[in-house]
């Protein structure tokens, strides 16, 4: 057993098809949005990519959700962040179609409720793209609680993002953990697996794997979910 276990979310927690999630999280996104900001859907969905693009590149110096807010709205001409609690209540509400490109697994739940039996602190270690409401949301999907993790990073408590080794630096000060002594398990080559590279050990789920640049992973701890469970967690 490791101290700590870091697990991502979208293709691992929860399997996805991330092409066809996209499409339907901004399907419904410019839906509800569209009409009510008097703009193509084109030009939002143009300044969510903006925002996004913007906290990956983010350096810290100010939370993943105030670029996101700032640059959005300066790539659609005019004050999104006006609209923020309404955004929340999309994710509350319409974010829902896009569960329809998930599937939740029996052993994300399986893995998380032997981890908490067994005292391993768990760490929720999702890139902080969206905000909590989102983001506690797919955790639901995925058949879990909030509850369970001791840290989800999200775009109000980070300042980095995925791949930059700064995120997983941050998840250490925060919760006063060591890489040697924690895992990451994740579906993203370049994303997840960069943490060994401050000592973290790893577990790439290959069920959704994201392999942008078809790099050999075949030196790193790799498999499905259910045989991350049943011959490596509890091995």
């Amino acid at each position: 057993m490791y101290k700590n276990y870091l697990f991502d979310l979208d293709g691992t927690l929860l399997p996805m098809d991330m092409e066809e999630f996209i499409k339907l999280y901004f399907g419904s996104l410019c839906k509800r949005f569209s009409p009510v900001l008097n703009i193509e859907p084109d030009k939002l969905i143009n300044a969510v990519w903006k925002g996004t693009g913007a906290m990956a590149e983010n350096d810290n110096s100010a939370t993943n959700r105030e670029v996101f807010w700032a640059v959005a709205s300066k790539a659609c001409g005019m004050d999104l962040s006006r609209y923020e609690s309404d955004f929340d209540d999309y994710y509350s509400n319409e974010f829902i179609a896009a569960k329809q490109a998930t599937n939740a697994t029996p052993f994300a739940k399986k893995s998380i409720d032997y981890i908490k039996r067994n005292g391993g602190r768990l760490i929720a270690a999702t890139n902080p793209i969206f905000p909590k409401v989102a983001t506690e949301r797919r955790l639901r999907w995925a058949r879990l609680s909030p509850d369970d993790f001791e840290l989800i990073t999200v775009y109000e408590n980070s300042g980095f993002c995925k791949p930059n080794l700064k995120y997983f630096e941050m998840i250490c000060e925060k919760c006063g953990i060591k890489p040697e002594e924690s895992i990451m398990v994740g579906n993203d080559v370049d994303e997840d697996l960069c943490s060994a590279q401050l000592g973290f050990d790893t577990y790439l789920i290959t069920d959704c794997v994201i392999n942008r640049e078809n790099k050999d992973y075949s030196a790193y701890n790799n498999g499905s979910f259910e045989s991350f469970y049943n011959d490596f967690l509890r091995c």
